[in-house]
């Protein structure tokens, strides 16, 4: 035992009254939790693997397993918390740097929760969406500032490319290598029968997906993975990813274990080699170099694919935005300090970046003072969770919302925040085959479907209250918002009233 040992934070607790010893724990656990003892006849558990992923208590057929927060650690302390204090253990063992998944979970402000949403009474009607029309469609892309006819007065509609959504909600990125073939399939399937997009991630898009390419977003990402022609001329749009909400200013890095077969082919790199993007792109070093990439990806698919830029929530977030605008991008997606990743540096993915809330707000106004807001559409992203917060985004200044997280809860994810590991027992963050095929992509598919159209629902009742009929009618309106708790700059940044003014 080293001087750094500490007892394991979760505790398997099993029923020996109902354990049958059917070792179904051993089989389902991908993490090496569970094993049985032959010399003793009893099933038995290392605790100091478990994750708490709960596949073993999902799928145990009596019932005899549940996993605990041990209770047992390190001694109390407002300042040297259990978790500062293992981390410190673990880097003094191993000289090596943090790596977290999924989202922050630190207990910074959530201004979801601190904003509610207006609703229509007496003078200004509810509209009921069970029996009036409600439409929740959006456009992404270049909006025209002007009406315009030719010689015989008839409209010219000769429009800039842009996306149909038929909700304001899209999938986001999330590598073929960091994610599962299945969990890809899952969500391109659900998109397409839902009329939404889903985004690629930086990893290429395997080639049995190409058929989804009216709802697939391709990116292109410093490290250039699975880049070429035909990749760009797949999807329905091409974003270049600048940053991400986990992990701003960092590149991507997707270890040489999760390289295998159909991945290292669709990357294009050998197998076994870590796929490692560069924190910048080598080729942007300004936002003219910006301009030039998004329009060598215009000329590359004759000018039919509207260009996205994502970029990280920062302090600065407006005037980047600004500039981005006026780069030639169609689209600009922002993605919050909260978004979740597949692998950051812990400390990165923990204090670096802004609320998405704030940035959105910010970039709305910047782009409106300046007149040029109907340029470019926003798409928000970063714990996005819920109908309410794609609600609240949209009058916040957000045309959409990408959401991942939630996407991948629906698919069967526990949040045990171990996808850098390999070793998803849900089959999603793994590429190991036998834990692959416990992700049913048709299962998974119509989970989703599920889910976003529960979520359409709730928009349409949300809006029929406040007295909408329409996103575009909602976008940016933020009368329709109020602050609860907020300090006066925070309802300044955010553009609303507190609550009872």
């Amino acid at each position: 035992m080293g001087i750094d040992t500490v007892y394991p934070e979760f505790e398997v607790i099993r029923n020996a009254s109902k354990c049958t010893n059917c070792l179904r724990c051993v089989t389902e656990c991908a993490s090496g939790v569970h094993s049985f003892d032959e010399k003793n006849g009893v099933m038995v558990s290392d605790d100091t693997k478990c994750v708490d992923c709960q596949r073993c208590v999902a799928f145990c057929p009596v019932r005899a397993l549940k996993i605990v927060k041990s209770g047992c650690g390190i001694r109390e302390n407002a300042n040297w918390r259990e978790d500062t204090v293992r981390e410190i253990y673990k880097q003094a063992a191993t000289g090596g740097v943090l790596l977290s998944s999924m989202g922050n979970p630190t207990d910074l402000p959530v201004y979801w929760d601190r904003i509610v949403v207006n609703a229509s009474q007496v003078t200004n009607p509810s509209i009921d969406p069970l029996r009036e029309p409600m439409e929740t469609r959006v456009f992404l892309g270049k909006k025209p500032t002007e009406i315009r006819r030719d010689e015989n007065g008839s409209l010219i509609c000769d429009l800039p490319p842009r996306i149909e959504l038929s909700m304001p909600v899209m999938f986001s990125a999330m590598s073929y290598g960091s994610i599962s073939f299945n969990a890809h399939l899952a969500l391109a399937k659900a998109a397409t029968e839902l009329g939404i997009t889903y985004n690629t991630g930086e990893g290429g898009l395997h080639e049995d997906l190409y058929g989804f390419g009216p709802n697939t977003v391709v990116q292109v990402a410093s490290g250039r993975f699975g880049v070429h022609e035909n990749y760009l001329r797949a999807g329905c749009a091409i974003e270049i990813k600048m940053g991400q909400g986990a992990k701003p200013g960092i590149g991507g890095h997707l270890p040489g274990t999760k390289i295998v077969g159909d991945v290292a082919r669709t990357r294009m790199i050998p197998e076994g080699t870590d796929a490692i993007s560069p924190a910048p792109h080598h080729d942007i070093y300004s936002i003219e170099d910006l301009s030039q990439l998004v329009y060598s990806l215009k000329e590359a698919t004759e000018y039919t694919k509207p260009v996205i830029v994502k970029v990280a929530a920062v302090h600065n977030i407006a005037a980047i935005a600004s500039g981005i605008a006026r780069s030639g991008a169609d689209i600009i997606a922002i993605d919050g300090l909260r978004g979740g990743t597949g692998a950051a540096p812990t400390r990165i993915r923990d204090n670096v970046g802004i609320p998405i809330e704030l940035a959105l707000a910010a970039v709305d106004q910047r782009l409106r003072d300046e007149g040029i807001r109907d340029s470019v559409s926003l798409i928000a992203g970063g714990s996005v969770r819920s109908a309410s917060d794609v609600v609240k985004a949209v009058a916040l200044g957000a045309d959409a919302c990408y959401v991942g997280t939630a996407a991948l809860l629906a698919l069967g994810c526990h949040l045990c925040r171990s996808c850098h590991t390999g070793n998803c027992s849900w089959g999603i963050a793994t590429q190991r085959p036998e834990l692959v095929k416990r992700l049913d992509p048709e299962t998974g598919a119509q989970r989703l479907i599920n889910l976003m159209n529960a979520w359409q629902r709730e928009i349409t009742e949300m809006m029929g209250g406040m007295g909408i009929n329409s996103i575009e009618a909602l976008r940016g309106n933020r009368l329709m918002l109020r602050g609860i708790g907020l300090s006066r700059t925070e309802l300044d940044i955010l553009g609303i009233l507190h609550a009872g003014e």
